[in-house]
Parts: C-alpha cells; sequence; structure tokens
C-alpha cells in the first residue's frame, strides 16, 4: 500500500491545540502525508479527502461525509462520544488512545495525594510570606490504604507508583475474576465495605450507567474522616453537591479533582473556595511524552495498514 493520507484535526480532547502531535507525525511517518486542520475549512476539506483521521470529537454528519475515511484514531481511551452507528454503517475502524495515559495520570495522582498528605500546599503557603514556621505533616503514607475505582491502564499506573510507599491496596472493578496488581480486588457491589477502611480513594474509572454518581453522600459518609479523594475519571462519578457538602462539613479531608462535574466548573462555583481542594482543568494526561505515546499507537497501526492493506487486528482497535 502507498502514501496514506492523515488528517489531524486541531483541538484534542479538552481544546489543546494538537499542532505537537501533527509535527511528531509527520516526523515519524514520512512516508505519508500528514496535515493538520487548523481552520474550519481545513477541518471540512481533510475530513472529505483523508484516508485517517486523528482526532477526538467528529459527529455522525461529518463521519457520512468523510468518503475515503477508513481509520478514526480516536484522542481519548473512551468512545462513548463517538457515532459508533454511524462509523459501523461507513466500514471505518476505530481505534482510541487506551494506555497512553498510564504514566502521566499516574504521577499526577501521587503528586496529589503528596500534596496532601506532606502540606506542600502550606509551605508554598508561607514560602509566599516569606515565613520561616515549622508546621506538621498531615501524615505519612506508609500503612494507609489506597482504593483504586477501575483497574484499565491507569488504575493499574496508579498502583504501580504506590508499590514504594509501603502501603496497602484495593482495586474495584467489575470482573473480579480478573484479578488485578492490588493486594485485594473486589467488584463494584463490595465498595462500601471497603470505603471505610480507605485512607486514599482514587477514582480512575470510565463513566458509565454503572459508575455515573458511584460516589455520592452515603459513600462519603462511609469514608474516614482524614479521607482524601482524587478524581481523575469523569466528573460525573461523583455527586458534586454531596461532595461539596462533605467537604464544608469536614466528613473528608480533602479532593483532588482534576475533572468536575459540571466542567468547565463555573467560576461562581463552591469548589473553588476551599483549600482543600485542589483543582486542575482536566490536564492530569498532558505531558510532553504523552504526544509521543499517542503517535506510537498510530504509527504501528498505520505500519500495519501498509504491509497488510486491512484496517483490522490493529492496535486498541474497538470497531
Amino acid at each position: 500500500m502507498g502514501t496514506i493520507d492523515v488528517a489531524v484535526l486541531d483541538q484534542d480532547a479538552h481544546g489543546i491545540p494538537a499542532a505537537e502531535y501533527a509535527e511528531i507525525l509527520d516526523r515519524r511517518l514520512p512516508e505519508h502525508e500528514v496535515r493538520l486542520a487548523a481552520t474550519p475549512d481545513e477541518h471540512r476539506r481533510y475530513l472529505r479527502e483523508a484516508t485517517v483521521v486523528a482526532g477526538r470529537n467528529i459527529d455522525a454528519k461529518e463521519v457520512s461525509t468523510a468518503e475515503n475515511l477508513r481509520l478514526f484514531a480516536c484522542n481519548s481511551a473512551g468512545v462513548d462520544h463517538l457515532p459508533l452507528d454511524a462509523f459501523a454503517e461507513q466500514g471505518v475502524a476505530v481505534t482510541n488512545a487506551s494506555g497512553v495515559h498510564g504514566p502521566n495520570i499516574a504521577e499526577h495522582v501521587l503528586g496529589s495525594v503528596l500534596t496532601f498528605t506532606r502540606r506542600l500546599d502550606e509551605g508554598r503557603r508561607r514560602q509566599q510570606r516569606r515565613e520561616w514556621r515549622r508546621f506538621q505533616s498531615f501524615t505519612e503514607l506508609a500503612g494507609s490504604t489506597v482504593t483504586v475505582v477501575g483497574l484499565g491502564a491507569i488504575g493499574e499506573a496508579v498502583v504501580e507508583r504506590f508499590e514504594g510507599f509501603d502501603v496497602e491496596t484495593v482495586g474495584v472493578r467489575h470482573t473480579v475474576a480478573k484479578g488485578g496488581p492490588t493486594d485485594e480486588v473486589v467488584g463494584y457491589g463490595d465498595l462500601p465495605d471497603v470505603l471505610p477502611k480507605t485512607d486514599v480513594l482514587v477514582l480512575a474509572c470510565p463513566l458509565t450507567e454503572t459508575t455515573e454518581g458511584l460516589i455520592g453522600t452515603a459513600e462519603l459518609e462511609g469514608l474516614p474522616t482524614d479521607a482524601i479523594i482524587v478524581n481523575i475519571a469523569r466528573g460525573g462519578v461523583i455527586e458534586t453537591p454531596a461532595l461539596v457538602d462533605a467537604i464544608r462539613s469536614n466528613a473528608i479531608h480533602g479532593a483532588a479533582l482534576d475533572v468536575t462535574d459540571p466542567e468547565p466548573l463555573p467560576s461562581d462555583h463552591d469548589l473553588w473556595g476551599f483549600e482543600n481542594v485542589f483543582i486542575t482543568p482536566h490536564v492530569a494526561g498532558h505531558t510532553p511524552k504523552y504526544w509521543e505515546r499517542r503517535a506510537d499507537v498510530l504509527v504501528e497501526n498505520l505500519e500495519r495498514i501498509t504491509e497488510t492493506g486491512e484496517y483490522e487486528g490493529l492496535r486498541n482497535q474497538v470497531l
């Protein structure tokens, strides 16, 4: 198979320009044509012309007009927002970015937890005040229990990075029989049983009918009052009003939120006002190496397509 026309849509999953990704692909795919759709006109034209499109958002109408499209390389791990029926009707293969977010997001989780336990935010505040006044850390991780909800690539990467901290780990997943890297694996139905012993609750699951509103008033009340919640899943996994109430009443120690519901979080939302809530604007996955890992998937798949001429059996293929 000869040259493949690859179009990169300009906006990444959260509105971040994809120029760097296009440059990486252009460098690593010299035998193919890589074009960045940087304007609305280019977006429409490249969708009509390209054989492979890399991006996150595309609607059913766009799929129907993409005459040459054979592969949509989704930039996110989740594909529930995509018109999969339209892709199937057009015979377009779809891949996702599962696995590329593990190292970067896991480091974000660890950084958030250490900020809480070592009170690094308080140290920063005292530095800004030029105040040499000692303070005690909140706790130590050693001997604590970390519960990770969702044992996909991200959840497993989180568990791996906690291994050196002498903690007990509990994994929560749909199919307990699959096991996992944690000391204990339980199903979603058993989550209430493990919450009372959970010091750090990490949410790393997809947003589904099962996980939407998974952490509500009852679950927050089930946690110890010194528990920390880190959400790098989706905002809807936590019932936001219940979380606000829990923070306000000191029912938990604090929360680190890279995702929120609603998102973006309105500037007048109550969550902004708490010193023990760390908010980042859905950027846990965005590091320079993330772009390279994302390119790894597409480069590998294009090599396979070039060799076989088939759009089947691709890495991370979901359709």
